[in-house]
Formats: structure tokens, C-alpha cells, sequence
């Protein structure tokens, strides 16, 4: 019997491919990870609308439904490294609503952060006027960039405005010099324990979404600044990029809904 996906009709796709799709774009056997990458629930095998999101929250989910969406594409699934175990409380009532409206849940995590164009770190970067050049720490998820040809180099306290502006959200940061900064680092999400290596890499600041007590002091210490613009703000667009690039392949509806998150 053959195991490949049956064909769907023109607007759709059977599950099984569009994982084959997401697999084959964010290579996620390369990355040790917190917790699984792919197909995290299996709900209904022909798939025309998705819904992308940051978090499978339960509004997430609960908004997925008001779409009538056949499959959800996250950063943040539901099961992780160390989890109980026990399909109680909020996360029996997530599966519930997935299991009982038939929707896949499909789910990657530092694949998502890592994809040079379509992933967290280079939409991030996009918006922000930033071009990557290199990769650093753990698993190569840190970027090493430069200013965009078109965009004057600016010091930390104006960086500092620029993504509040941007990102519609206040930053902490720590400002550890007052010079025009032409070699950036960043790293979206909670990524605060790679400043010492973006230290190392020579960038003069460094951007992620959270900030831990002995950043602050490296700052310092160090004459390298830190910026935390948050974590959910800093990982909003690699989902919805990724997943309506698929969704544009296979000729599906996709819709990206951000739950809001002030973390």
C-alpha cells in the first residue's frame, strides 16, 4: 500500500504534506529542542484554511474556531521538555477544543527562530532595518548583522526608541556606551544567556526579548549594550511569514492572530 498523502482538491492539501512542506523548510532533525517540532495534534486530513499564531494558547485555539481553521502553525506549542504529563487543566482543555473540532496543531520552535528569512530572527530584523551577516552561539540561533544600506547607523538610546516605535512596546535595556553602533547581535525570545557570546562576536549591542539580573551588569562591565524588546513581541512575525508563504504555495487561506502577550 503506498504511504504517499492522497491528493486533495485544488485550494487544499492532505496534513501529511503540508508537514512534509514545514519539515522541509525549517529542517528541524538539526536543532536540539525543548520539545517536539511538527505535527503536535492530528486533526482532519484535508487542511484549506490555516491560522498562525505565536503561543497555542487557548484563545489562540478558541479564535482558530471562530475562523473555521482546519490547522494552527505556532512557535509555541503545547508539549515541552520536562512537561507532567497529565492531560489536566489548561492543557486538557486545549486538546479538548483541538480534539473536539478536529484541527491540526503544528508546532516549531528554534527551527522557527533559525530560518534565514522567513524565521523570528530575520523578520525581526527585516522590520527593523538590520541585515544578517553571521550566526552565533548555541546552534548558531544568534545573528551577527549590520545596519540595512538604506538606514543610518544610530546610538543605543535611539535604537532603543526605534524598536519601541516599532514594536509598539516598551524596552528595558541597559545603555552601555553613547557611539553610533555599526555591529548588532540579536537573538528573539528568551535569549538573554547568549549576551556573553554576542559579546565575544564584537557587537556593540545586543537585542533579545528578556532580560535576566546579571545582564545588566555585563552591560556595564562590558560597554556592550542590552536591549529586551519582550518576548512575544520579539517572536510575532516568523509564524505568520512562514506559514502564509506555505499557505500561498498550496494555494490555501491563511490568517495570523495576535493573541496579546505583554511578556
Amino acid at each position: 500500500m503506498s504511504t504517499e498523502p492522497r491528493p486533495c482538491a485544488p485550494g487544499s492539501v492532505h496534513r501529511d504534506t503540508l508537514l512534509q512542506r514545514f519539515d522541509a523548510l525549517l529542517e528541524p532533525a538539526r536543532f536540539r529542542d525543548y520539545g517536539p517540532n511538527g505535527l503536535q495534534v492530528e486533526g482532519r486530513s484535508t487542511v484549506r484554511r490555516i491560522v498562525s499564531g505565536v503561543t497555542a494558547s487557548r484563545a489562540l485555539i478558541e479564535a482558530a474556531i471562530a475562523n473555521d481553521a482546519d490547522a494552527i502553525f505556532v512557535h509555541h506549542g503545547l508539549f515541552w521538555r520536562g512537561q507532567d504529563g497529565r492531560v489536566t487543566g489548561w492543557l486538557k482543555q486545549r486538546l479538548a477544543l483541538l480534539l473536539g473540532h478536529d484541527i491540526n496543531l503544528y508546532a516549531y520552535h528554534l527551527p522557527l527562530d533559525a530560518h534565514p528569512t522567513l524565521g523570528n530572527n530575520a523578520q525581526l530584523a527585516a522590520r527593523l532595518g538590520w541585515e544578517a551577516q553571521a550566526r552565533f552561539g548555541e546552534q548558531e540561533l544568534g545573528f551577527l548583522g549590520r545596519w540595512a544600506a538604506d538606514r543610518a547607523p544610530m546610538n543605543a538610546a535611539a535604537l532603543v526608541r526605534h524598536i519601541e516605535s516599532t514594536l509598539n512596546r516598551p524596552c528595558s535595556s541597559v545603555i552601555a556606551s553613547e557611539d553610533a553602533i555599526e555591529k548588532l547581535a540579536w537573538c528573539s525570545g528568551g535569549a538573554q544567556g547568549y549576551f556573553e557570546a554576542a559579546i565575544a562576536a564584537g557587537a556593540q549591542v545586543f537585542v533579545t526579548g528578556e532580560m535576566s539580573e546579571p545582564q545588566a551588569h555585563l552591560a556595564r562591565e562590558c560597554g556592550v549594550s542590552f536591549i529586551a524588546c519582550g518576548h512575544h513581541a520579539s517572536e510575532r512575525y516568523g509564524a505568520p511569514a512562514l506559514a502564509a508563504a506555505v499557505a500561498a504555495e498550496f494555494g490555501l487561506e491563511h490568517r495570523f492572530i495576535d493573541i496579546d502577550n505583554p511578556a
